[in-house]
């Protein structure tokens, strides 16, 4: 692809706004779960890619009947009540990747990203990409889809901690439930 002609979408103010639409919601989630201290308690999950062109097919697998409900809410910031609503069921009730397009339009079925094969290593930027200790099979996969050529941003919200991460070309900003939403959040400093 002509580099020329690519369309700066990490730095394009409305994918940005997507993007913090995402993240928002996610904590919202993590902020809104109230039982993560206890033992045997699973919490919400999610795992957001936002990606550019038509189809994702040549790296991803439909995470069988894993589906977003698209009837009820079909784009992210065109309501973001009604999307933070249905993403924290589906952060509760299936698994999988969660799909959107950079205008914001959310894709029904819910994928799993395949690994990079050795040939597309050879085309990523490979500082940044290292695991941390924290980092679940989730994780791990979103920061490896994050390098992807036509991948923007991946998000994670961790089902263990509540801990919601973004990650961007192998390189991630992570943030504890316990820092999430600054002051106005009421478990900041217990």
């Amino acid at each position: 692809m002509d580099d020329d002609l690519r369309i700066a979408y990490e730095d394009h103010e409305g994918v940005q706004e997507l993007i913090d639409c995402l993240t928002h919601t996610l904590e919202s989630i993590s902020l809104s779960f109230d039982r993560w201290g206890e033992q045997y308690v699973k919490g919400p999950g999610m795992y957001v890619a936002v990606v550019t062109g038509p189809s994702v097919a040549e790296f991803a697998d439909p995470m069988g009947r894993n589906r977003w409900p698209t009837d009820r809410c079909r784009d992210v910031c065109l309501d973001l009540q009604n999307f933070f609503e249905t993403a924290r069921e589906i952060a509760m009730n299936r698994d999988g990747a969660l799909v959107v397009s950079v205008d914001g339009v959310v894709q029904e079925q819910m994928v799993r990203f395949t690994d990079l094969l050795p040939s597309e290593l050879e085309t990523v930027d490979q500082a940044g990409a290292e695991y941390e200790d924290w980092m679940g099979s989730r994780h791990m996969s979103a920061l490896d889809t994050s390098r992807r050529q036509n991948v923007i941003s991946t998000l994670t919200l961790s089902e263990e901690t509540g801990r919601v991460t973004s990650f961007e070309s192998g390189s991630f900003e992570t943030s504890k439930r316990t820092e999430l939403g600054g002051e106005w959040n009421p478990h900041a400093y217990s």
